[in-house]
């Protein structure tokens, strides 16, 4: 499939912004099953100074400083993105999931990095109730596909997707105290549920291309940004997981950044100088279907 992703973020202040420093993971990374056709983002006002980089987790991250006063500021990016079905290979998802442990396969290109994905982050603390709630799908010698496909199976159905049940900076044990929470909670509880055990496990930002209701037209910029997981297989690929829709993700999912938990991929973020008391954010995401 083939998409036109548009994103922009608007910040609105009340009083003059001096100076704006920013960061913005808003460009899709390419892979064996995405590849990024065209890219165009642009800040408003222009920035006096940017750039473009790829960080430690191969993502794309458009760097700019915007110096002439202003009380809006705005990141609009968009791309054509090309996005197939990963294929998965047999034999490693039949592997028995403490052999997926990338500290237990050294042999295999890029596990020296993933190890770094099996550890406490930010915002990803193990604990010993995700670890539990874990081990009745990590039941020994399970193949790892089986086990890790379970446990999305079960934070499907055992959390509700609630809005107004965490913020921004819940943690894993608030997400297990309101058993809800939205596609970043249920990322970050599969996340800790797996590291717990060992397992390399990525957080995942990008977008979700969703078909509106029979008889009703697209809404343009009415889409959102998603975010779901990915695991590490012994082969040194991932299976990218959706714990808040039940399936693995395919050709509908647009991925742009990877990292250790959302702390490292958030959109935009970034150091303003002001004296403004208050802000405003308003995001539109559009995920079209091209031709």
């Amino acid at each position: 499939m083939r998409y036109r992703v548009w994103h922009r973020t608007t910040y609105t202040y009340d009083d003059d912004v001096s100076n704006s420093y920013g960061l913005a993971h808003v460009v899709p990374r390419s892979s064996s099953w995405q590849q990024v056709e065209s890219v165009d983002v642009r800040i408003e006002p222009t920035p006096g100074d940017t750039s473009r980089d790829t960080d430690y987790y191969g993502n794309t991250v458009t760097y700019f400083q915007v110096t002439d006063p202003h009380r809006t500021l705005v990141v609009d990016a968009t791309s054509e993105v090309e996005v197939q079905v990963p294929v998965h290979d047999p034999e490693a998802l039949a592997t028995p999931w403490e052999l997926a442990r990338p500290a237990e396969r050294p042999d295999v290109p890029g596990a020296w990095r993933a190890v770094d994905l099996a550890l406490p982050s930010t915002l990803v603390d193990q604990t010993e109730q995700a670890r539990d709630y874990a081990a009745v799908s990590l039941t020994p010698g399970r193949p790892v596909g089986e086990a890790v496909t379970d446990l999305m199976h079960r934070i499907h159905a055992d959390f509700s997707y609630d809005k107004t049940a965490t913020t921004v900076t819940s943690r894993i044990d608030d997400v297990f105290a309101q058993r809800a929470g939205v596609c970043q909670d249920f990322a970050h509880l599969t996340l800790s549920c797996l590291r717990s055990h060992g397992l390399a496990v990525a957080y995942v930002s990008g977008y979700l291309a969703t078909t509106p209701p029979p008889g009703k037209e697209r809404v343009v910029g009415a889409d959102a940004s998603h975010a779901w997981a990915a695991v590490w297989l012994p082969d040194g690929s991932w299976l990218a997981l959706d714990p808040t829709n039940d399936h693995w993700a395919d050709d509908r999912y647009v991925t742009v950044a990877w990292g250790r938990d959302y702390k490292d991929v958030p959109p935009v973020k970034g150091i303003i100088y002001t004296d403004a008391r208050s802000s405003t954010l308003d995001v539109q995401v559009d995920v079209a279907p091209l031709a």
